[in-house]
């Protein structure tokens, strides 16, 4: 349904939206969208980094004293 729509149909479906809610309202939309990218790669950073340090963190969880005890 969607492959046919082409440049002239995707022109028109802009003019309309821009006639419909005027350049200040879009504006502050995509405003609204660009920051709400920008805080969900924020979110996936920082779980990703704690994702990162929780692992680092368990790799190894053998007591020392397990350790000496399996080198001798």
């Amino acid at each position: 349904m969607l492959n046919n729509i082409g440049l002239p149909g995707l022109l028109l479906i802009a003019v309309v939206v821009l006639v419909l809610f005027g350049r200040g309202k879009i504006s502050s939309l995509m405003g609204e969208v660009g920051k709400g990218i920008t805080a969900f790669k924020k979110g996936v950073s920082d779980s990703k980094e704690e994702l990162e340090d929780s692992t680092a963190a368990a790799r190894d969880v053998t007591p020392e004293d397990e350790k000496e005890k399996d080198k001798a």
